[in-house]
């Protein structure tokens, strides 16, 4: 028996002594780390204060990168609030009014030029034949000389009152019948010259008809009036399709202004009535001719909920 219990004590003893050196060992072990150790390198859990204070730093560099002003800039000059806010497509908005503004005043310098051409022709042809001044005519002066051969007399017998032009064929003439038929009773039966039915249609003819100054006639000249009525229909058209360009260029400041405010939008509050705006493309697409100054402008819009 005391054998036995020597040998179990010594056992237990040379146990404890294998463990004390394994513990030693571990201690060591230069891979390994005390409890001190590991308390001090674990990483801090993130705390709501914490997690508050991030999103308000990323909240406060979002607005930093989405200036306000960024729309107005756009409005005033096309992709500047989209250069404003880092965005590759102000080049497109640019390049775009670049080239709509240099189509606009290139369609308004062939109508000026046009315009000039035709007024030459009226005055070189068709009022040359008559004496007196030339001034310029109006827009629908020019117009109405396409449509009649002559333009008549505004006063058919010189003296006295005016006698209108009767020849309703010419300009003054269709006038006077005009003016017989709206307030005359029988426009072939003239009332007296005193009474109100002819007064009216007197006041009507004298403010309607072509005076002298303004007197033409293509008689013996049809070729020359063709050559001017294609040239104020050129004439028509370039000043149409300059109206057209200048319409786009407005339409091109309308969508920068509003592309910027979306982005602007999403950028500070992730979205605009709780629908996120994921990306915007833009472009220009010419219709036709594109010497007619037609085109539409596409857009793409991807959305998403933001709650």
């Amino acid at each position: 028996m005391p054998g036995r219990l020597l040998s179990w004590r010594a056992a237990r003893r040379l146990g404890l002594t294998l463990a004390c050196c394994a513990g030693g060992l571990k201690a060591q072990s230069p891979n390994a780390q005390s409890p001190v150790a590991l308390r001090r390198t674990a990483a801090p859990l993130a705390t709501p204060a914490a997690t508050a204070g991030a999103q308000t730093t990323a909240w406060r560099a979002d607005s930093v990168k989405a200036p306000w002003w960024a729309p107005l800039a756009s409005l005033a000059v096309p992709g500047s609030g989209q250069y404003a806010l880092g965005q590759q497509r102000s080049v497109a908005y640019l390049v775009a009014e670049g080239f709509l503004i240099v189509q606009y005043f290139s369609a308004l310098r062939d109508g000026n030029r046009e315009r000039d051409t035709y007024r030459s022709i009226a005055a070189e042809v068709a009022r040359q034949p008559f004496a007196g001044p030339k001034p310029l005519g109006t827009w629908d002066y020019y117009e109405t000389m396409q449509q009649f051969l002559e333009s008549g007399a505004y006063d058919r017998i010189p003296g006295g009152g005016v006698d209108p032009e009767t020849d309703p064929s010419t300009y003054n003439g269709a006038r006077w019948l005009l003016a017989r038929e709206t307030f005359w009773r029988d426009p072939d039966n003239a009332p007296p010259v005193g009474s109100p039915e002819y007064q009216r249609a007197l006041a009507f003819y004298l403010q309607y008809a072509v005076t002298d100054e303004y007197r033409w006639s293509w008689r013996d000249a049809q070729l020359q009036q063709d050559v001017y009525r294609q040239t104020i229909n050129s004439a028509n058209r370039s000043y149409q399709r300059a109206v057209n360009y200048l319409g786009l260029v407005a339409v091109n400041h309308l969508a920068s202004l509003v592309d910027a405010y979306v982005s602007v939008r999403v950028r500070r509050f992730g979205g605009v009535g709780g629908v996120a705006v994921g990306d915007v493309k833009t472009r220009y697409v010419l219709l036709g001719d594109p010497a007619n100054g037609q085109g539409a402008w596409q857009a793409g819009v991807s959305l998403r909920r933001t709650h």
